[in-house]
């Protein structure tokens, strides 16, 4: 669906002349056809969604700490131009939840898995990532986790 998805939204950036736009689908092409070739060496099937998702929020990441360094270098032309592919990406992707739901969600898991210290901390995570993939900023979840399993 997601593959279907981004391949209409390419031939509607090409329609429209939208370069900004097409050239971030290409990339996000780009990278699920990685995703895909490397799950063939690995004898798997294509990319998953659960995968995709994740690539997305890879791609939104890496943009957001280029920004920062482009931002801090004073090249803020080039910060911008992080910042429309970041927000040509979020499209693509899952409504964020908020703050307080990931808080809400992470308590459910520990509470369903009886984890109990850190030592749970990585099956909390799968399991998580499993159930939320691009709904969940992963950083943060992993610091509710830490907290919450002290």
């Amino acid at each position: 669906m997601i593959r279907e998805t981004l391949s209409n939204a390419q031939k509607e950036a090409m329609k429209a002349k939208d370069t900004a736009r097409l050239s971030t689908v290409r990339l996000i092409l780009a990278g699920i056809k990685d995703r895909d070739i490397a799950n063939r060496g690995a004898g798997k099937e294509q990319a998953s969604e659960d995968e995709i998702m994740q690539l997305l929020a890879k791609m939104i990441k890496q943009r957001e700490e280029s920004a920062k360094v482009y931002t801090d270098g004073g090249r803020p032309e080039l910060a911008e131009k992080e910042r429309e592919e970041i927000t040509v990406i979020q499209g693509f992707m899952p409504e964020q939840l908020s703050d307080d739901k990931v808080r809400e969600i992470c308590a459910a898991v520990v509470a369903e898995l009886g984890a109990q210290g850190l030592k749970d901390m990585g099956k909390c995570v799968a399991v998580l990532k499993e159930r939320y993939a691009g709904q969940i900023d992963f950083a943060k979840a992993s610091a509710i986790l830490k907290d919450l399993l002290k």
